[in-house]
């Protein structure tokens, strides 16, 4: 147990049952995402940041700074006995941790010997029906994460975010009346926040490059061509409504199945036709060059 220190920093001291102030807005994107299932935690515990200060050991001001995001980047042992007093489980939530610590520019050996002062946190569990959904779902989200973050890597860890997240909220998203559009919602609000923009929309130009016509272009005059029509045809793509610009992501660049879209995005097949229909009029507006052929 750590010993309580004072009110410092010459902040106000906190009243008994006062929320916490708002998230920083310097905290980093993976940051802030753990610190809001944590905020959100709290608030539905009906316990109070004195109650979090006699049950975790740590002084309110340190606490008040964690649930924030100010000053530095918090340890594994304290970000920990938040967690453990909330019942939060910690699996998931020290993998957020982990990737925000990256994000925050960590040492491996920081986060490391922060990890080992924390007493094993056990067998990892998550619901047997969470774990069925992240199989189903983890490559069609994979490939959609990709296709605007453009590289596997950085789309597999977003992917793991949201999945995380899931499991932390698991309880709410099957509480819902439509699970896999609740978790798709999620994968997308994720997906966006890291990808590049231009003019606005989510920047496509270059999902261009993985394309089956310029991968099977006969030399190096035809791929440049087939280069500059697919990157006008994404920017055609980026410019359509959510719905529209995601169906024709999973159909045209992710080769998903059109049976299998509706599924994947929690709409049934009549509205996942109609989007499509209505995507392919929009093109033909948007981009009136050749389109692929999955799209017609």
């Amino acid at each position: 147990m750590h010993q309580i220190s004072d009110q410092s920093d010459g902040e106000p001291p906190s009243r008994k049952g006062r929320p916490p102030g708002p998230i920083c807005d310097t905290v980093g994107v993976t940051h802030r995402t753990w610190l809001e299932q944590v905020r959100r935690r709290l608030a539905a515990s009906g316990l109070t940041l004195d109650d979090l200060v006699s049950r975790s050991g740590y002084s309110k001001t340190r606490l008040s700074e964690l649930l924030r995001g100010k000053g530095y980047y918090p340890g594994w042992e304290m970000t920990y006995s938040v967690v453990k007093v909330l019942d939060i489980p910690p699996w998931p939530l020290r993998r957020l941790w982990t990737a925000a610590a990256r994000e925050a520019e960590k040492k491996d050996s920081w986060i490391e010997d922060g990890i080992h002062a924390v007493p094993t946190l056990g067998p990892e569990e998550p619901p047997i029906a969470h774990r069925a959904f992240k199989q189903a779902m983890g490559r069609p989200y994979t490939a959609y994460a990709q296709a605007f973050l453009q590289t596997e890597p950085r789309a597999r860890r977003v992917v793991a975010e949201t999945f995380d997240i899931l499991w932390l909220n698991w309880n709410e998203a099957t509480r819902s009346s439509n699970t896999p559009r609740h978790a798709w919602n999620l994968l997308r609000a994720k997906v966006m926040e890291r990808a590049e923009t231009h003019d606005g929309r989510p920047d496509l130009r270059a999902a261009a490059l993985r394309t089956t016509a310029v991968a099977q272009a006969a030399g190096p005059d035809e791929c440049l061509s087939r280069i500059a029509q697919m990157v006008s045809f994404f920017e055609a793509v980026s410019r359509l409504p959510d719905d529209q610009m995601d169906v024709t992501v999973l159909r045209f660049l992710c080769h998903v199945d059109k049976d299998a879209v509706p599924g994947i995005i929690g709409l049934p097949p009549a509205i996942t036709h109609s989007l499509t229909r209505h995507a392919r009029g929009a093109l033909h507006g948007l981009y009136p060059g050749p389109h692929p052929d999955t799209l017609e």
